[in-house]
């Protein structure tokens, strides 16, 4: 079959954004469409043109044998704020606020589209850490861990509170809750990480950061090192915070449980595209 340069260019973007940071030879294409390197290289030529212009993200190619073509998720600033502008405003709806003070998020997180984008955000910040594993907390943060580590195209680690037969040997900690006082265990099956991986932390909501800095200790057990926090929401108003080095897309603060108010602004994760 003869392909057209169009056809080819549709077929070359499905397959680089659903291989991310995956490095792809160029003979894969050069046998498939049965083309001319130079033929292909024009059309990797293209593809990088346009990805950068829309702020799809960028298209790196490596010279010599064993070179090839790798796409690199990435958002630009413009971008970065839109993610951030909508999702802030779906967050300020007034009957999200629980008692204790918590926000009802379920419908955020369980939204495929929204955890795509925000991911997005999140990838742009941490994509030249050389992660190798995104590790989260059960049960919220599990489906904002799958869409980054989808976009890293690395795995995921999802820390538990209680042990499961399934998961065979495993290593846990005791923490206390920075929020309630109160001491808690965290587990992780043993076969998880490897020693010396470089894990991305993310989680749907940070209040004084207890729960993260378990996580930090349990990774010191698997010779695990942490080279970023990232989380969906944190609470403003924690004066005492456990954990301080992290990025968040929206803050809440002013929660007023009794006339059922909050207000709601952009993360700390905007600061990093402001550095540009």
């Amino acid at each position: 079959m003869k392909y057209k340069r169009s056809e080819r260019l549709v077929f070359m973007t499905e397959y680089l954004t659903r291989r991310p940071n995956d490095l792809i030879p160029l003979t894969t294409f050069v046998n498939k469409f049965n083309q001319a390197k130079s033929s292909i290289s024009e059309d990797i030529r293209i593809l990088k043109e346009v990805f950068e212009s829309e702020g799809i993200g960028l298209i790196q190619t490596t010279a010599g044998a064993s070179g090839g073509v790798t796409f690199i998720p990435r958002i630009s600033k413009g971008k970065a704020e839109q993610i951030v502008g909508h999702f802030s405003e779906e967050l300020s709806k007034q009957n999200r606020l629980l008692p204790g003070g918590y926000l009802y998020m379920s419908d955020l997180v369980g939204n495929t589209r929204v955890m795509d984008e925000i991911s997005g955000l999140i990838v742009t910040m941490y994509e030249d850490k050389k992660i190798d594993t995104v590790v989260t907390i059960a049960t919220k943060g599990i489906p904002l861990a799958h869409a980054v580590a989808r976009k890293l195209n690395v795995p995921v680690a999802v820390i538990r509170k209680d042990n499961k037969i399934t998961e065979g040997s495993t290593v846990s900690v005791n923490y206390v809750s920075g929020s309630t006082r109160k001491i808690e265990t965290m587990i992780l099956a043993k076969r998880t990480l490897e020693d010396g991986a470089r894990v991305l932390v993310v989680d749907d909501f940070l209040r004084a950061g207890g729960s993260i800095s378990g996580v930090i200790r349990l990774m010191e057990e698997f010779q695990a090192e942490v080279v970023g926090v990232s989380v969906l929401v944190e609470s403003k108003d924690i004066v005492d915070r456990v954990f301080t080095d992290y990025t968040s897309i929206a803050k809440v603060a002013n929660i007023d449980e009794y006339n059922e108010t909050f207000d709601v602004e952009p993360g700390n994760c905007l600061e990093f595209f402001n550095k540009g």
